[in-house]
């Protein structure tokens, strides 16, 4: 901890040694829009929109890769520092299939392009992020306007469509780094990585490029959540779904005992997809493939809406009373014939902790045996 204190758009604000003035500025709720911060992960600079002004310096600084200095006087919204982040969210807009200004391509409004895409059901036009992405916010954020150039030629559109569960745009990156970031260095999975100067500019999968169904990807998605375009999406929620029109409800994952905490987007009584809590303990907004994906298997025709037992070959359906009444008195019957190492549990990995230890309990205190066992071990 020091003393020192910075002067951000004219109030002073206390900072710790090694402080960004991004850090300091996010620590006191100041805005200083970035399209390639990703929290916990090391700065690049890449996208250039955290700019701002230092007093007595010539040029402007990035926000995220520049040290805070003691008594330093920054400037976040001077008019120079605005017409540059305009210059540079036009140049992220020009750099791929990014439809995202006020006035858009060709001297077409925005949301007449938009609108047409949806009337015409162009899904490769029509962004699947449309009033989720970062790149669209900020460009109405900072009223950006402009027109592609006479002859400029969209990028085509490349789509990887083979991974069973995320689907990768091409024609959308923006190369920011983000993803990259998320699984190398958060979730340390090296599936991805940033391409080399002889490569195509685009993210790599594996070591020459290949679909991320053939490199390390596990499909934790934390690469989708990181993305703050239309580059990433989940195979199935895309084109399903506008943000505005879900409502968001917090709960835990019930894959596990680990309690990761997770956003359900439901839209008419029904899931549409998961996500990361950020500020929930312990995963912080991380997730794994079956807390991200694996929720519609609620929806199956083939999951047991009651207890069964079987008669003469074949199954009726029982309340939970007559089945449990069941079932004890099979164990009994069991461990009076054949000894209580007759018995043997596999605890459910769904279940709480709480329940695996009563559990174990149960088998070593009641049923005095030692056959208990978890099945996340299998």
């Amino acid at each position: 901890m020091t003393d020192s204190t910075i002067i951000i758009n004219n109030i002073a604000y206390p900072f710790n040694d090694g402080e960004t003035i991004l850090d300091v500025a996010r620590t006191h709720h100041i805005e200083i829009p970035t399209l390639c911060y990703l929290e916990g992960t090391a700065t690049t600079g890449g996208c250039g929109l955290c700019v701002v002004e230092i007093k007595g310096e010539k040029d402007l600084f990035n926000a995220c890769t520049t040290i805070a200095a003691k008594n330093m006087v920054i400037l976040t919204r001077s008019h120079r520092v605005i017409t540059e982040r305009k210059i540079r969210i036009i140049h992220l807009l020009e750099s791929g299939n990014h439809n995202c200004s006020i006035g858009a391509s060709q001297g077409t409004s925005w949301t007449a392009f938009q609108m047409s895409s949806i009337h015409s059901g162009d899904s490769d036009v029509l962004c699947p992020r449309w009033g989720e992405c970062e790149l669209q916010n900020l460009a109405y954020e900072y009223q950006v306007q402009w027109n592609r150039k006479p002859g400029f030629d969209l990028p085509p559109v490349k789509k990887e469509t083979v991974n069973p569960l995320i689907v990768r745009d091409f024609s959308r990156c923006i190369l920011c780094g983000r993803c990259v970031a998320a699984c190398n260095e958060i979730q340390v999975n090296q599936a991805i990585r940033m391409p080399e100067e002889a490569e195509p500019k685009q993210i790599i999968a594996g070591q020459k490029g290949r679909a991320l169904k053939d490199s390390n990807c596990v499909f934790c998605g934390e690469c989708v959540q990181a993305c703050p375009v239309g580059a990433l999406v989940e195979q199935k929620v895309s084109h399903q779904c506008r943000p505005w029109a879900v409502e968001k409800i917090r709960t835990t994952c019930p894959y596990c005992g680990v309690g990761c905490q997770i956003w359900l987007h439901v839209k008419d009584g029904k899931i549409l997809k998961a996500s990361g809590v950020k500020e929930g303990a312990p995963n912080k907004g991380r997730l794994c493939v079956k807390g991200r994906f694996g929720y519609d298997f609620i929806y199956s025709d083939e999951r047991l809406t009651s207890p069964l037992i079987k008669e003469n070959g074949t199954f009726r359906p029982a309340t939970w009373d007559e089945a449990l009444d069941l079932v004890s008195e099979k164990f009994k019957t069991i461990i009076a014939e054949s000894g209580p190492d007759a018995l043997a549990g596999v605890s459910c990995a769904r279940s709480i902790n709480e329940d695996s230890y009563q559990m174990q309990k149960l088998f070593r205190s009641v049923f005095k045996t030692n056959n208990i066992d978890h099945c996340a071990r299998t």
